[in-house]
C-alpha cells in the first residue's frame, strides 16, 4: 500500500483531478513516502471550523516526531552528507509587517533526496517514514535568521511537480502549526509549466528560490513573512494603504515605455532586466506633485551614482488624465534633460490599470501621491506609500537600502535551462 501525506502543492483543489494518476505514479516508482493527498475542498482551506490558523494540515503532526529538545537557528540535514548538489537555504523570518524580525520561530522541513525519493534510513521512526530521513528543524535567533544545510532535492521521477522543499511554521503564540509555500527553484524547467496550471498561493511569501554559487555550494535566500496569505491568521497590524503588492511577494514583470535614461526608446522590463540586486520602482499616478517628484528624482539619481550596479531606480508615471503617448514621452524626456538625469530610468504607462503593458499587475492605486516598491532578487522587501520628499525620508530610503545589502550580491547566478 502506498502512503500519502500532506504537502503544500497538494493543498490545491486541482489535485483531486490528478490524484489517480499521481497515486499510480507513486505505486510504479515505489516511493517510500510522500506523494499526495490533503483536503480537496477550497472553501475548507480558506476558513476552517473554529478558525484554525492556516486551515487543515493533515499529517503535520509528523513535525513533532523525534523533534529534539534543543533546536538552533542552523541545521545540517542528513542529505548534506549524501551524493548530490550541496545547498544552503538561508533567510530571515519577519512579523506580518514584513520588516520586524521574528525570533524563536520553529521551522520544520522535509524533502526528497538527489534522486527524487523520500527514503527511509536505519533508526528512522516509522511514524516519520512518510517524510523520509532528509528532515529537520531550525528555530530563528534574535535577528529572525535561520540556515539549513542540505542537498538539493530532485523532482519526483517522471512527474509534473518541480523539485521542492516542504516547510511548516510553528509560532510560539499560536496553538497550531501551518504550512507555507514549498520552496522551488526558479531555473527548474518544470516550474513555469506547473505554475501556469497551479499558481502558488504565496503563503508566507514567494517560495521561488534564486540560487547563487559559492564554489561548489548553491546558496538561496528565502525570507518568510508570518501570516501572509495564511487563513484565519490573527492580524494586529495597523491598516495601511493597499497600493502595491505586499512585502514578500515577487515583483511582477511589466513593460513600461522608457522615455529617458539607459533604456530610452525601449520597453525593457525592470525586473526582467535588472532583478538581481536592488530595484526601486517609484510610481506616480493621477496626483503628480512635480516639486516633490523633482526632489525625489535628484536624490535617487545621487544614490544610484553611489551604489552603481547595486541599485537601479525606475520612475513610472501612470497618470491616465489626458494621456497621449507622444506628449508623455516628450514630457519625461524634457524632465530628464532639465534635471541632468543619467542613472535613472524615466518611464510611463497609459494607466496603472493598463493590461497591454501589464502595469495592472503592480496593483498601484493611482489616487495616492506615490508608491515606492523596493525589491531584491525580484522579491519585494519594502514598500512606502504617500512618501513625502524630505531629509528624514531620504535617510529612511538610505537605511532601507543599507538594510537590504547582501553579502551574496557578488556571487554567480545559475543559468536557466
Amino acid at each position: 500500500m502506498i502512503l500519502c501525506v500532506n504537502r503544500s502543492f497538494a493543498q490545491k483543489p486541482v489535485m483531486c483531478l490528478i490524484v489517480n494518476r499521481f497515486l499510480l505514479s507513486c505505486f510504479l516508482f515505489s516511493f517510500f513516502v510522500s506523494c499526495a493527498g490533503q483536503q480537496n475542498d477550497k472553501a475548507d482551506r480558506k476558513h476552517t471550523p473554529g478558525g484554525k490558523v492556516g486551515g487543515n494540515c493533515e499529517g503535520c503532526d509528523i513535525m513533532y516526531v523525534d523533534m529534539p529538545a534543543q533546536i538552533n537557528h542552523t541545521d545540517t540535514s542528513a542529505g548534506w552528507f549524501e551524493k548530490g548538489q550541496k545547498l544552503l537555504v538561508t533567510g530571515t523570518v519577519f512579523e506580518k509587517d514584513g520588516k520586524t524580525p521574528a525570533a524563536n520561530i520553529l521551522i520544520y522541513y522535509w524533502q526528497t533526496n538527489a534522486e527524487g525519493y523520500y527514503v527511509s534510513s536505519e533508526g528512522l521512526n516509522r511514524r516519520a517514514e512518510k517524510h523520509g530521513h532528509i528532515r529537520g528543524w531550525v528555530k530563528t535567533n534574535e535577528k529572525g535568521e535561520y540556515r539549513i544545510y542540505t542537498v538539493r532535492p530532485a523532482p519526483y521521477p517522471n512527474d509534473i511537480f518541480p523539485a521542492h522543499i516542504h516547510m511548516l511554521v510553528k509560532e510560539p503564540d499560536l496553538q497550531n502549526e501551518y504550512y507555507i509555500d514549498d520552496l522551488v527553484f526558479d531555473e527548474d524547467p518544470l516550474l513555469i509549466p506547473f505554475q501556469k496550471k497551479y499558481p502558488m498561493e504565496n503563503r508566507g511569501g514567494s517560495g521561488i528560490l534564486r540560487v547563487l554559487l559559492q564554489g561548489d555550494i548553491q546558496i538561496a535566500e528565502h525570507d518568510i513573512i508570518l501570516g501572509l496569505n495564511i487563513p484565519d491568521y490573527p492580524d494586529n497590524t495597523k491598516a495601511v494603504s493597499r497600493s502595491g503588492l505586499p512585502i514578500g511577494y515577487d515583483q511582477p514583470s511589466f513593460m513600461p515605455y522608457h522615455a529617458y535614461g539607459p533604456d530610452k526608446g525601449s520597453r525593457a522590463c525592470p525586473v526582467c532586466k535588472y532583478g538581481r540586486f536592488h530595484g526601486l520602482l517609484y510610481f506616480v499616478g493621477n496626483q503628480p506633485d512635480w516639486v516633490d517628484i523633482k526632489r525625489w528624482l535628484l536624490f535617487l539619481e545621487k544614490e544610484s551614482s553611489v551604489r552603481k550596479k547595486y541599485l537601479k531606480v525606475y520612475f513610472v508615471y501612470g497618470n491616465e488624465k489626458e494621456y497621449n503617448q507622444e506628449n508623455r514621452r516628450k514630457e519625461l524626456e524634457k524632465l530628464g534633460k532639465d534635471l541632468g538625469i543619467e542613472q535613472l530610468a524615466l518611464c510611463f504607462v497609459p494607466s496603472f490599470s493598463d493590461t497591454a503593458s501589464e502595469a495592472n499587475l503592480n496593483k498601484i492605486d493611482p489616487s495616492v501621491k506615490n508608491t515606492f516598491i523596493l525589491y531584491k532578487n525580484r522579491r519585494i522587501i519594502d514598500k512606502k506609500v504617500n512618501f513625502q520628499a524630505s531629509e528624514k525620508n531620504f535617510s529612511a530610503v538610505i537605511d532601507m537600502l543599507n538594510a537590504g545589502n547582501s553579502s551574496l550580491f557578488n556571487l554567480k547566478t545559475i543559468p536557466h535551462i
